[in-house]
C-alpha cells in the first residue's frame, strides 16, 4: 500500500503543479474575458456549448475507463478505441452542424448558427485524440500528463485572450476552444507516439464495462446542463451569462484544488479493489485529504466573493456575486461524498452509479424548474444548493453500501476540516464586516489580500491545534508532515556533499 500511496502522492504533486498553472490561466482568462466581453456574449456561447456537451455526453462511450480497468490492453484495443471515437465524433459533428439553424430559430438568436457550425469542427477534433494517453493515468505516470495539460491550456489561453483583446468578440471563446482541441491532438501524439489503424475488434469487450458509465454520463450531463438551456430560453442571454460566469468561478477553486487527487485515485482504488481492508484505508485517507483541500478552497471563495469580483470583474458582474457565494459553498461540501464515483468504478458497480445518477435527475430537474418559475435566477441557485446537499447525503450512503463504512464514521474522518473551515468562514465574515468595503481598486485589492491571509492563517492554525489536541491521529496532517520531512531530508542530502 505504501508504494501505491507514494506513487499517488508523487502523481498528485505533478498534477498539482499542472493544475496550479491551468487554474491560474483559467482564472486569468475568465477575468480578462469578463472585461472585454459582455454577459450576453457568454450567454450566447453557453447555449451552443451546452447543446454540444449534452450531445457529446449522450453518446459518450466511456472507453478510457474500460482501458484503465483492463488487465492488459493491447495495441488492437487502442486502435479499436480510436476507431470508435473517430466514427462517433464524425457523426456528432454532422448532426450538430445540421441542427445549427433550427436551434438558432428556436432561441431567436441568428448568431447561434455560425457559432454552432464552428463548434461542430471541435466535435470532429475531439475524436482524433491519442487513446494511449489514458495509460499514463492507469500506470500512475503523470509528468507527461503535466506537459499535455499545460501546453493545451496555454495555447487556448493565448488564442482566446488575444482575440478578445483585439476584437472584443464572442468568437474569442469559440476559436479558443478549437485551438485547445488542436493542441491536444498534436501534443498527445508527440509525447506518446501511436499509429492507430481502423478496427472494431474488442468493441463488445470494451462496451461491456463502459455501458453503464455511458448511461450515467448521459444522465449526469442532463442533470448539470439542463438549466443552462432553460435559463437561456426563459431569462435571456444576459442572465445566462451571469449564471455561466458565476457557476464557472464557483467551481474553480474546489475543482482545481482536488483535480490532482481525483485523477490519481481511480487507478489507485483499482489496484487494491480486491483487498477490502486496504481499500477502506485508501478511501478514508483520500477522502480526508480531499476534504482538507476542497473545503477551505470552496468556502474561502464564497466568503471573499464580493471583494474579489468587484476587483476583478467590475460592476457589470455584481449579479453573479450571489451565485458564486452559494454554489462555491455547496460544491465544497459535495466533496464529502464525491469519491464514491471512482470507488464504485474500481469495484465494478457501474450500474449502481447509473441508478444513483438517474434518481438524482428525477429529484433535481423538478426542483430546478420550480425554483426557476417561482424566483427566476435566484430560484435556480437555491435549488442547486438544496439538490447539492441531497446529492452529498446520497453519495455517503452509497459509500457505506460499497465498503461498509458507516455514515457518521465518514463525517468523523472529516471533523477537523469541517471544524476548521467553520472557524475560518466565521473569522473572515466577521473581519469583512469590521473592515469597510473600499471602492477604489488599490484599497480593494489590499482588503481582499487581508481577508485571504486571515482565512488561511485561521484554517491552518485551527487544523494544527485540533490535530495536536486529538493526539496527532493519522490524516491529511500526517501526510503533509511526512512529505515535508522527506523533502527536507532530500534537500539536506543535496546541500551537504557526501564527502563532508
Amino acid at each position: 500500500m505504501s508504494s501505491v500511496t507514494d506513487r499517488l502522492i508523487q502523481g498528485s504533486m505533478w498534477l498539482s503543479l499542472s493544475r496550479a498553472i491551468v487554474n491560474g490561466l483559467s482564472a486569468l482568462s475568465t477575468f480578462v474575458l469578463a472585461w472585454y466581453l459582455v454577459p450576453a456574449d457568454f450567454g450566447l456561447v453557453a447555449i451552443a456549448t451546452t447543446i454540444q456537451v449534452i450531445l457529446s455526453s449522450v453518446t459518450e462511450l466511456s472507453l478510457n475507463q474500460a482501458l484503465i480497468r483492463h488487465e492488459s490492453p493491447s495495441e488492437t484495443h487502442f486502435s479499436a478505441v480510436w476507431t470508435l471515437s473517430v466514427t462517433r465524433s464524425a457523426i456528432l459533428a454532422l448532426l450538430f452542424a445540421a441542427a445549427s439553424y433550427p436551434i438558432a430559430e428556436f432561441y431567436d438568436e441568428p448568431r447561434l448558427t455560425s457559432v454552432m457550425l464552428a463548434l461542430s469542427f471541435s466535435l470532429l477534433l475531439s475524436g482524433l485524440a491519442n487513446p494511449r494517453r489514458v495509460m499514463l493515468q492507469r500506470d500512475l505516470i503523470f509528468w507527461q500528463e503535466f506537459v499535455l495539460n499545460v501546453s493545451q491550456k496555454l495555447v487556448g489561453f493565448v488564442v482566446t485572450v488575444g482575440i478578445a483583446a483585439i476584437y472584443h468578440s464572442y468568437w474569442a471563446l469559440v476559436i479558443g476552444t478549437l485551438a485547445y482541441q488542436v493542441t491536444n491532438i498534436i501534443v498527445s501524439y508527440t509525447v506518446l507516439p501511436f499509429w492507430p489503424r481502423i478496427t472494431f475488434r474488442h468493441a463488445r469487450e470494451l462496451f461491456s464495462f463502459s455501458v453503464w458509465l455511458t448511461a450515467g454520463q448521459i444522465v449526469n450531463t442532463l442533470n448539470w446542463r439542463i438549466e443552462y438551456l432553460l435559463i437561456g430560453k426563459l431569462l435571456g442571454a444576459t442572465q445566462l451569462g451571469h449564471y455561466t460566469v458565476g457557476n464557472t468561478l464557483s467551481t474553480l477553486p474546489t475543482r482545481e484544488a482536488t483535480a490532482p487527487l481525483n485523477q490519481t485515485i481511480y487507478p489507485g482504488f483499482s489496484k487494491v479493489r480486491n483487498d477490502p481492508i486496504r481499500l477502506i484505508a485508501a478511501y478514508q485517507r483520500a477522502q480526508a485529504l480531499l476534504a482538507a483541500v476542497a473545503l477551505p478552497a470552496g468556502i474561502g471563495m464564497a466568503v471573499v466573493a464580493e471583494p474579489m469580483m468587484r476587483l476583478a470583474l467590475g460592476e457589470k458582474w455584481i449579479p453573479a456575486i450571489f451565485i458564486v457565494q452559494a454554489l462555491a459553498s455547496v460544491f465544497a461540501l459535495q466533496t464529502l461524498g464525491s469519491l464514491v464515483q471512482p470507488l464504485g468504478m474500481a469495484k465494478g458497480y457501474t450500474k449502481m452509479l447509473f441508478i444513483r445518477d438517474t434518481q438524482m435527475l428525477v429529484v433535481r430537474i423538478p426542483i430546478i424548474i420550480a425554483g426557476l418559475m417561482m424566483a427566476g435566477l435566484p430560484g435556480v441557485v437555491y435549488a442547486r444548493v438544496l439538490t447539492g446537499l441531497i446529492s452529498t447525503v446520497v453519495n455517503m450512503l452509497l459509500v457505506k453500501r460499497l465498503i461498509n463504512l458507516p455514515f457518521f464514521q465518514q463525517l468523523a474522518a472529516n471533523f477537523r476540516a469541517l471544524a476548521s473551515v467553520a472557524l475560518m468562514a466565521a473569522g473572515v465574515w466577521g473581519l469583512s464586516h469590521i473592515l469597510s468595503m473600499p471602492t477604489d481598486k488599490p484599497h480593494l485589492a489590499l482588503h481582499l489580500a487581508v481577508l485571504v491571509i486571515a482565512g488561511g492563517v485561521i484554517y491552518v492554525g485551527s487544523s494544527f491545534v485540533l490535530w495536536v489536541a486529538m493526539k496527532k491521529p493519522d490524516g491529511p496532517e500526517t501526510e503533509v508532515h511526512r512529505i515535508i520531512v522527506k523533502f527536507l531530508s532530500k534537500a539536506k542530502r543535496i546541500a551537504v556533499p557526501k564527502s563532508a
